[in-house]
């Protein structure tokens, strides 16, 4: 039986992994990996109660995932469509491609962590397609966000889906990442922009003639930033939430959500309705990824079938006697992450490690959230963002590795050098 579970997996991970050469989505590699292994385990387990149990279990910590993030995309869709991201990205006007790089690679990260890296990218991405004229400097300026996005998403509990697994699972707690994982994500995005701004000097913005407008439909300065800010807003509440009142992530998310709901009905209720459709929340929740969701159900549930039969604790252990040093091992984890996916890994690594042995914001998990979060930076396909960068630029993967790969490679070792330093000095 335990055989026929790792096969499974190992074939399920790496359609996962082969997303893009294959042409299978990602979700219904996950969907069917799960299912084959959760059928599997029922046939083998002669105690119908403890398997209906354990599912439960599962289900449970998969659901405050899905929800959280389900309830945090339909806000920023919400903000999107009321253009509220221009209250940030009018703003920026320079003349030099350097300061450009500076400048757009800070607000990505700054953005990353309160909206995600995923939505960031986009973002980011859209507004570069609008600026700048010339192909090359845009593809370059994705590139980068790419690094800025994962960066940025790393520190915070809402900014990357890992680390939000892992602050939703207890691994950390939200002030404790913040605060240990903020100076190694900024090292992480320094290094690159630096070497790359330095390759830029002198050069300057070509801008481009045209400027798009996102939607046929313009909302009013007030809306923009009512929406805007009121948005992000809620994100930024979600931690404070959990502390104050003990609650999960999940339902911070939810009743921020129904506020934004409320608040946006009040405001657009004299429109008429073909005017208000697109603004609306109904609408917000059609247009959110639930390919996305469905993938993250998929490969929790099929991880947690691991976790049950002790598969990962065997795996843990073989890596502690293998490699030995703790550090070593999520480094290699985080590196791993730029080939497959950052989800499955930290689910398989939550599982590994038991959370008796290294309580909560111990050296492992917070580690872990660097390392998972900013490792998937060096290959395109590593991570979300660069995934979305790649569809909306038409980037070419081996165009990534040499021009970009090698830029956040240095990034990330650099970060993670800062974060074992800075362990070492304040433990």
């Amino acid at each position: 039986m335990l055989t026929a579970l790792v096969i499974v997996f190992v074939i399920a991970y790496a359609a996962i992994a082969l997303e893009h050469p294959l042409k299978v989505n990602k979700s219904a590699s996950a969907l069917l990996g799960a299912g084959l292994l959760w059928t599997i385990y029922a046939m083998s387990v002669s105690d119908p109660h403890v398997l209906s149990e354990q599912l439960g279990e599962s289900l449970m910590s998969t659901a405050q995932i899905v929800f959280f993030l389900m309830g945090a995309m339909t806000i920023v869709e919400v903000v999107d469509a009321h253009n509220g991201f221009e209250v940030i990205t009018r703003r920026i006007k320079t003349t030099k491609l350097s300061s450009l790089m500076w400048l757009v690679g800070f607000v990505t990260f700054f953005l990353s962590a309160i909206l995600d890296n995923l939505t960031t990218t986009i973002v980011m991405v859209s507004l570069m397609r609008k600026l700048l004229a010339q192909k090359e400097d845009r593809i370059f300026f994705a590139g980068m966000i790419v690094i800025a996005a994962n960066s940025g998403g790393a520190w915070s509990p809402i900014g990357d889906v890992t680390t939000t697994m892992l602050w939703i699972g207890g691994q950390i707690t939200a002030l404790a990442i913040i605060k240990s994982v903020f100076l190694p994500s900024l090292v992480s995005l320094i290094v690159p922009l630096a070497i790359t701004a330095y390759a830029l000097r002198g050069r300057d913005v070509i801008v481009r003639d045209v400027v798009e407008t996102d939607h046929g439909l313009r909302t009013t300065e007030f809306e923009r930033n009512l929406m805007f800010f009121l948005g992000l807003g809620i994100l930024v509440a979600v931690p404070a939430f959990k502390t104050v009142t003990h609650l999960p992530p999940f339902m911070g998310v939810l009743f921020g959500l129904g506020l934004l709901w409320l608040v946006g009905d009040l405001v657009h209720r004299h429109k008429e309705d073909e005017f208000k459709q697109h603004l609306t929340l109904v609408h917000a929740l059609s247009k959110i990824d639930m390919s996305s969701l469905v993938f993250f159900i998929g490969i929790l549930l099929a991880v947690a079938t691991l976790e049950h039969t002790h598969i990962l604790t065997a795996l843990a252990q073989w890596l502690n006697q293998t490699v030995g040093r703790l550090d070593v091992i999520v480094l290699l984890i985080g590196i791993a992450s730029a080939i497959v996916d950052n989800v499955p890994l930290v689910a398989a690594s939550m599982g590994m490690y038991d959370m008796a042995s290294f309580p909560p914001d111990h050296f492992l998990w917070e580690f872990l959230a660097y390392c998972a979060g900013t490792g998937g930076s060096i290959l395109i396909i590593g991570s979300a963002a660069g995934v979305a960068a790649m569809g909306l630029e038409k980037i070419h993967f081996f165009w990534y590795v040499k021009k970009i790969s090698g830029l956040a490679l240095v990034g990330y070792l650099a970060g993670a050098g800062v974060y074992l330093l800075q362990y070492q000095l304040l433990h």
